[in-house]
């Protein structure tokens, strides 16, 4: 029985006819690797999709685990409109305004455009609202005095309320991580790493051209389309790549080995079944792991990717004789001792590797990050 202070998870999609992850000139984002141009989706994307996804395994259903929100907003939505709805003065909220944006996103967070997108839990963010209304419901010259005065304190308030929490940035922050510009005692460190997944062979590419004709249009009208565009569309079989790290995940959940153990197992769930979702309605993007793999060890750990330095064919059957002649080959190079399950929808085999479903594997994987063995 090994040890399961890392949890690797390596799966395999694949992908007809897709955009799935775009660069800034709307073109499919790309790697070189092995000399060969691979289709990519970016690390981003694929942790965006699996932290909203709204499914029977969500993260966001898990009982008793705080939300969080991603915005530079938050301070003006969620603090500073409840006070002005209120009917609270408009100089002393003006005043609480520009003190929380700025103890919040930094020295000039009191100007939009220059804050940048911060995640914050719920109970961060109610804490702010509470300290708001506080300070705004206060005679108008001590409410400014005393805005004033919190700014200077805030960063230890601010600690002092998160250490009162298990979860203050929320389960998200917990998984994922976070970085505070304003306040680097609000930094989180990630649990799960996540890689950049690229297509095993050379990309497979091509630009769509389309038309959109007019409902509307009369026979006296010149013929065509009212509407000509071109779209980039690709194929691929992605290889991912995810890394739990058990003792940080249990750092940030308080200790909470029950709750480490669900988030895991629904995670395993999601990074088989969700799919990043760009263009669904022209696309339908939609695609289940062909084949997974979770590993549970106490090495560090190490990514199969190399696997795919020289493209293999474009299928999965080739992909899986890549992987497990690489995993053979470290195995014996390094007998690090992992203990494997696997999960294929062609029957394929994996050194070392039971197979087993998909909710057998996820059920293993949550075991394994409870009792910290597997």
């Amino acid at each position: 029985m090994a040890n399961a202070r890392f949890l690797q998870i390596h799966t395999l999609h694949g992908y007809p006819a897709v955009l799935l992850n775009r660069d800034d000139s709307g073109l499919a984002k790309r790697i070189l690797y092995g000399g060969k141009m691979r289709t990519r989706i970016s690390s981003q994307c694929l942790k965006r999709h699996w932290r909203v996804a709204d499914t029977v395994d969500s993260l966001t259903r898990i009982d008793g685990a705080p939300r969080a929100v991603r915005s530079r907003e938050i301070v003006t939505l969620k603090v500073i409109e409840p006070l002005k709805r209120e009917g609270l003065p408009k100089d002393v909220v003006d005043a609480v305004e520009q003190v929380f944006q700025k103890a919040v996103y930094g020295d000039k967070g009191d100007q939009k455009s220059n804050r940048q997108p911060l995640l914050l839990g719920v109970p961060e963010i109610e804490y702010l609202a509470r300290e708001a209304h506080r300070i705004a419901t206060m005679p108008p010259a001590e409410a400014k005095k005393e805005a004033t005065a919190w700014a200077k304190s805030a960063r230890t308030n601010m600690k002092a309320m998160r250490d009162a929490q298990t979860l203050p940035g929320g389960l998200v922050a917990a998984l994922f991580g976070r970085m505070v510009t304003a306040d680097v005692e609000a930094n989180i460190d990630a649990a799960l790493h996540v890689a950049h997944a690229f297509t095993v062979h050379a990309e497979e590419s091509e630009s769509d051209y389309f038309t959109v004709v007019d409902d509307l249009r009369r026979i006296e009208d010149d013929p065509g389309a009212d509407h000509i565009g071109e779209t980039e569309l690709t194929c691929g079989l992605f290889y991912g790549y995810v890394v739990v790290d058990r003792d940080m995940l249990l750092s940030n959940l308080g200790d909470d080995a029950e709750l480490a153990g669900e988030v895991v197992r629904r995670l395993v769930h999601l990074v088989a079944t969700v799919s990043p979702g760009a263009k669904l309605g022209s696309t339908a993007p939609y695609s289940y792991a062909n084949w997974m793999m979770v590993e549970a060890g106490d090495r560090q750990p190490r990514s199969l990717g190399e696997a795919f330095r020289d493209p293999c064919d474009a299928s999965t059957a080739a992909a899986e004789k890549a992987i497990a002649a690489h995993v053979a080959n470290l195995d014996d190079a390094y007998q690090t001792g992992e203990t494997r399950r696997l999960m294929s929808v062609n029957g394929g085999q994996m050194p070392g590797a039971d197979r087993v479903s998909l909710p057998e594997l996820a059920d293993w994987a949550g075991a394994a990050i409870r009792r910290g063995q597997a």
